[in-house]
């Protein structure tokens, strides 16, 4: 992660996507998943007080949580100017952390409540029907947001780019939509859904996708003649990723107990 953040922008290939495609940088997140989706299998597998496990593992996710927001909430994007802090009207709420600690909450509080049997009481998949049930649940959620939900026309402001502070100096931009169903830039649901429940003025400001070809940023700005788009803010952390981080998370718990059942599976 340090290597992808500070080393980017001089190997392009080791950095993130601009949209479609997999780079170097994008395992990062996942392998991250990997380690709050398994971990609590390992450390919550007996557990003598079910309470008392579950206020530890809430706990140590609000902790990551609360790291992640001071880390990436807006703490630090000024430290060398006057607007050194933060400003909670602009605050960015979800993050890497922040996702990384509601997958791990989630996969906690499954290891902890819902029950499995061993294999010489039921079938594998009665044995673990809870955990499938969230599964299929939280994939349709995500898969019926992002491809049921009628993304209209919307517009933003954008604030100069040398002042962080509010202005009337501000630029009004028009995106055209109308649609369902996109997975572009533009006019995807999950941007829409984060412009309603957390606010345009929380996402993140210079998402990656500006890098995109027809963006054509220069100098790290956007040309007037792009796409109003290219200078919209976007969360690739926003709430509906997290929807889907979340089940990535399950499953990938889910698929530690595939592997330790099938390991002491006496039929094996």
């Amino acid at each position: 992660m340090i290597l992808v953040d500070y080393g980017g922008s001089v190997f392009p290939i080791i950095s993130h996507s601009p949209w479609n495609g997999v780079r170097l940088a994008d395992f990062v997140m996942p392998f991250f998943l990997f380690i709050a989706g398994i971990s609590p299998a390992l450390v919550y597998k007996k557990v003598p007080d079910r309470f008392v496990a579950t206020q530890r593992a809430v706990l140590r996710g609000l902790k990551l949580f609360l790291l992640g927001v001071f880390l990436q909430g807006g703490y630090f994007h000024g430290v060398t100017s006057m607007t050194y802090g933060v400003d909670i009207e602009r605050i960015r709420w979800l993050g890497i952390l922040q996702r990384i600690s509601i997958g791990y909450i989630a996969a906690a509080l499954c290891e902890i409540w819902l029950s499995h049997q061993t294999w010489k009481r039921m079938g594998f998949l009665k044995n673990y029907y809870p955990h499938w049930c969230l599964a299929i649940l939280l994939s349709a959620i995500y898969t019926g947001l992002l491809y049921g939900l009628y993304v209209p026309d919307w517009k933003f402001k954008v604030l100069p780019a040398a002042s962080s502070l509010p202005s009337n100096d501000t630029s009004v931009y028009m995106v055209k939509c109308s649609v369902r169903g996109d997975l572009g830039p533009a006019c995807n649901s999950a941007a829409m859904i984060d412009r309603y429940f957390i606010g345009i003025d929380h996402l993140y400001a210079k998402p990656v996708y500006r890098n995109l070809k027809v963006c054509n940023m220069s100098n790290g700005q956007v040309p007037e003649s792009s796409p109003s788009w290219c200078n919209a803010p976007f969360d690739p952390e926003g709430s509906q990723k997290t929807v889907r981080e979340l089940d990535l998370a399950f499953n990938l718990h889910f698929c530690y107990w595939i592997v330790f059942s099938l390991r002491w599976h006496p039929c094996k």
